[in-house]
């Protein structure tokens, strides 16, 4: 028996780790607790004490606020819902198509291919940001949620993540198999290989779902209609008084943007923790 299982055996070790565990739990949320708190609270009781795990009762004041605004905070997030879902949806079957091109078929130029993902990769999304809105405004695309939602199929990072998942988990002997019994390539695709994909588009749909949902410069230049504002932007606008800021209204709008992400982590994290089973079983 090695020294690691000898000492993961003995209560006093486990006592730590437990303890260890539930410090770094309560750090993690500990800032969420005191942003929903906040959202009961009024200015001047932020601005007194910015910390506070005591509830007030100003949560339909900063609602009033919130919502007395030149745009509407429901149509505000379902804009938000729109957009992110679509582009996580984008994101995640076309990454693994790309993926599974990559990998399942030996062509003369893959390694060049894949070595231009990886260079795409490196360039920031703010130099080409400029030539984007011209193009958009060109073909009237601007006030449109297909001009953030559409470009979400261009993703070289998470082809990069799925192509690296696929190399080291996927078995070619199955695709071998389902050409011999005669499945075309698309139906193996879409029947063998994303099932077997399920773990890593789980962990990048939570990924891109959070990213686009928090997505503020794009949308900031590309949406001007108060119909159309996301979440993110709703609440930039309520920074926007230089003379008084409504401290719990922020607060609120932070809340309700967060409260979406955690249901897609809760709701994949299944998937996640599943694919990280297999790993550890397969290792």
């Amino acid at each position: 028996m090695s020294s690691l299982e000898k000492r993961s055996g003995n209560p006093v070790y486990k006592t730590i780790i437990y303890i260890v565990l539930v410090i770094l739990a309560v750090l993690s949320l500990f800032p969420f607790v005191v942003m929903v708190i906040n959202a009961t609270r009024n200015t001047p009781q932020i601005q007194q004490h910015a910390v506070s795990l005591i509830p007030s009762h100003y949560l339909m004041n900063n609602w009033a606020v919130f919502n007395g605004k030149t745009f509407n905070p429901i149509r505000g997030f379902i804009n938000s819902v729109i957009i992110s879902s679509g582009a996580t949806i984008l994101t995640i079957y076309f990454s693994t198509l790309t993926a599974w091109a990559l990998v399942a078929y030996h062509w003369k130029l893959r390694n060049a291919f894949f070595s231009f993902i990886l260079a795409v990769m490196m360039i920031p999304g703010q130099i080409t940001a400029i030539g984007f809105y011209q193009f958009m405004y060109k073909i009237h695309m601007t006030n449109n949620f297909l001009a953030l939602i559409l470009p979400a199929i261009a993703a070289p990072s998470c082809v990069f993540f799925m192509r690296q998942f696929m190399v080291a988990t996927f078995p070619m002997e199955l695709l071998d198999a389902a050409r011999i019994d005669g499945s075309g390539e698309f139906r193996t695709f879409n029947e063998i290989g994303l099932p077997i994909m399920k773990p890593a588009m789980a962990t990048q749909a939570i990924f891109t779902f959070v990213g686009n949902w928090n997505q503020l410069f794009m949308p900031s230049i590309l949406l001007t209609d108060n119909n159309l504002y996301t979440m993110p932007l709703m609440v930039s606008q309520l920074r926007g008084d230089i003379y008084k800021v409504e401290y719990g209204a922020v607060y609120l709008g932070l809340t309700l943007s967060v409260l979406p992400l955690f249901v897609i982590y809760f709701a994949l994290s299944k998937y996640i923790i599943a694919g990280v089973a297999l790993g550890g079983v397969k290792g």
